[in-house]
């Protein structure tokens, strides 16, 4: 194939490959194993291949999207587009055909696997006190020897009845005020929102009569990945409905400083990010009232966690400042908002909004939330709390001091980059465990209970098939080359003549892990790379250089417990990780899961008004550590390079993993199996 033929990359898998032109994208997606639905077989009447093409400088890419990179529209999406409706900037992927090097991100909706956003709410006992909540209140009829309006006959309703002095009226409420006392007979329910627990309340909601179907909030964990969502009853904080849905924004760039060249490098980027985020974010809160059976209108308050990037771009404040040092926040305070503000139609334009603050350029209101939920500042011991993500926020204190930073650990720990790697979807390998004789694997993935070599597993996988790895299933499936001997310290893996197993297969000068193949029954062939292992290589080792930059500002060499928190916290194996050498060396049994702490956090907020005030406070007392510019990160980074580091020794590791002491060199032959000696241990 020609160099000069275009470069068609796609979304958010990363897979790529040059075509010619007139290559439908439908084609390209197929030859590439890129996970892109269609039915009809590219006749143009599904419409399942719906893609948004992305248009611009992706310097993540290596690539400059120029107007004209897809065919013109055509008679087919036309028609479709009139029939049912094509959204704004989708395409069909069997109709626009590749003219140019273009980015082409494939949707969630567009997925044959679809995305399992593994972002469940935890159970968490709080203590309910809503900054919303509602008051029910007969109101003196006009009367023309009193002439006072409605609103004011509203307000002494609730002082002589409530004994709450002032209010206020947002201005969407006040233009159905009148009609909703009439339709109520002058008895009516009202909704107040305080912002402080010294602020005059906000009627931001009435109803006739007496308002008995609730009042909902939602508590949105706004990733750089995926948007969680916890639909949440503020009376009784029960939760009624949790979704997620991908960031579309992914299309824009897979990691935050992507995201931020996109904005410096394309005039109004920032705002068309601004755009999909807060469309994804209106049509999450339309699917997630829907799975409830409540009208949109109920939901009267958000609070939203986020990093830095998201929080901006949530705002439509341009990211370019965080970009550079000294990384300047617009504000770092907690926001008030309204729906309206943030243009969020699809809730009332009443509804309130509230953001938490953020700690500083790089670390966001998503770990401010994390220390709302997790209380570092509150523990006797010396506890370390990781969020995992594309971006990881890591949080080190005991009642002493608390210490924060972020670390750029990139989307391989969510599967992406990774050459076999898919989002957390039916089908994608989630575990895996190599056996150190055989050499041989057996696996688990996600919507099956067994492994691999149980029986029933095989027919209880036909319908999804095995379709990759994703996040978890490659965090293990690396730390279980090293525990195999298939891989040394250095991250290389051995020949099938150093190894003793075929499933070492050549690729180029280097070697890859063979786990499934069934190409010749049409399926996927599954392998780890040496560039996977490259990819977890960079991921893990800023991991743990943000780790210990904040235990040497602390003064420790150690640290009492671990906590893994975010989405993907939960599902990471204790001892898979720390062999990796994400986590600094503890005893297995003092690393925990928080499972999605930043969305906890989140509800904590939603529900408690005294827990706002109360991180208001608490960021101000945590010290941030700026990963960016400190010169012994990048010491730090290079000794994590090796698995599980170079120079510390891991003795807690070693207590319940012998890890075999090998050394590959992939130009040698193999004679001595690569093996040199196995480190004693005491």
């Amino acid at each position: 194939m020609s160099n000069q033929d275009p470069l068609v990359v796609f979304t958010p898998s990363g897979k790529r490959g040059r075509f010619p032109v007139g290559t439908p994208v439908l084609t390209a997606a197929r030859h590439l194993g890129v996970d892109l639905d269609s039915v009809c077989g590219g006749r143009g009447i599904c419409s399942k291949c719906q893609i948004t093409p992305g248009y611009g400088a992706f310097p993540k890419h290596g690539v400059t999207a120029r107007e004209g990179a897809l065919s013109d529209w055509n008679a087919v999406e036309a028609r479709y587009d009139e029939k049912r409706g094509l959204k704004p900037d989708r395409r069909l992927g069997c109709q626009a055909q590749v003219q140019g090097d273009i980015v082409i991100d494939v949707p969630p909706d567009s997925q044959v696997h679809r995305q399992v956003v593994r972002k469940a709410a935890s159970a968490r006992v709080i203590e309910m006190d809503p900054a919303t909540r509602l008051y029910y209140i007969e109101v003196d009829e006009p009367d023309m020897h009193t002439p006072t309006g409605d609103l004011e006959r509203v307000a002494r309703a609730l002082r002589e009845q409530w004994e709450i002095e002032a209010v206020t009226c947002a201005f969407p409420v006040l233009t159905v005020l009148q009609p909703v006392l009439r339709k109520g007979k002058w008895a009516i329910t009202v909704a107040l929102h305080k912002t402080s627990a010294e602020a005059t309340p906000r009627i931001i909601a009435v109803w006739p009569g007496l308002h008995e179907a609730g009042i909902f909030g939602l508590a949105i964990d706004l990733g750089s990945t995926t948007v969680a969502a916890h639909l949440t009853n503020l009376d009784t904080g029960e939760i009624v409905a949790s979704s997620g849905i991908m960031n579309p924004q992914i299309r824009f760039g897979e990691d935050l400083m992507s995201r931020v060249s996109y904005a410096m490098m394309n005039p109004g980027g920032d705002q068309a990010m601004t755009r999909a985020v807060r469309d994804a974010i209106n049509t999450l809160a339309e699917e997630i009232a829907k799975e409830a059976g409540i009208a949109t209108s109920l939901i009267l308050e958000t609070v939203f966690v986020c990093n830095p990037v998201m929080h901006h771009l949530l705002l439509g404040i341009d990211p370019v400042e965080l970009g550079q040092a000294p990384f300047a926040l617009a504000t770092s305070n907690h926001l008030d908002l309204t729906a309206r503000d943030l243009d969020l139609t699809a809730l009332p334009a009443s509804a309130q909004i509230y953001i938490l603050p953020c700690i500083a350029g790089h670390v966001g209101a998503d770990a401010a939330a994390v220390a709302l939920s997790e209380q570092p500042g509150k523990s006797e011991d010396l506890v370390l709390i990781v969020d995992v993500g594309t971006n990881a926020e890591i949080l080190l204190g005991n009642t002493r001091r608390v210490l924060a930073c972020s670390s750029p650990t990139g989307p391989a720990f969510e599967g992406a980059q990774i050459s076999s790697g898919q989002r957390a979807a039916p089908g994608a390998i989630e575990a895996i465990r190599i056996d150190p004789v055989t050499k041989e694997p057996r696996f688990r993935v996600i919507g099956c209970d067994k492994w691999s070599d149980e029986d029933g597993f095989w027919d209880e996988t036909a319908a999804t098939g095995i379709t990759g790895i994703c996040g978890s299933g490659i965090i293990e499936a690396v730390a279980e080359l090293r525990i195999a001997g298939v891989m040394d310290a250095k991250g290389l893996i051995g020949s099938a003549a150093q190894t003793g197993t075929e499933r070492c297969v050549p690729e180029g000068r280097t070697h890859a892990y063979l786990i499934h193949d069934v190409t010749e029954q049409g399926g996927p062939r599954i392998t780890v790379t040496q560039g996977d292992i490259r990819a977890i290589q960079l991921a893990k080792s800023a991991l743990y250089a943000g780790a210990r930059l904040l235990m040497d500002e602390m003064g420790v060499d150690t640290v009492d417990r671990v906590v893994l928190a975010g989405a993907f916290g939960a599902h990471i194996s204790a001892k898979h990780a720390m062999v990796l050498g994400m986590i600094p060396d503890v005893p297995l049994d003092q690393v925990t899961s928080a499972g999605n702490a930043a969305g906890t956090g989140a509800r904590i907020a939603l529900c408690n008004l005294a827990a706002r005030a109360e991180i208001e406070r608490s960021v101000r007392q945590i010290t941030k550590v700026e990963t960016a510019i400190e010169p012994k990160f990048q010491d730090h980074f290079v000794a994590a390079n090796a698995i599980p580091h170079a120079t510390d020794p891991f003795p807690e590791l070693g207590k319940v993993v012998e890890l075999p002491v090998v050394g590959f060199n992939t130009q040698g032959d193999g004679s001595d199996g690569g093996r040199v000696r196995r480190r004693k241990r005491g």
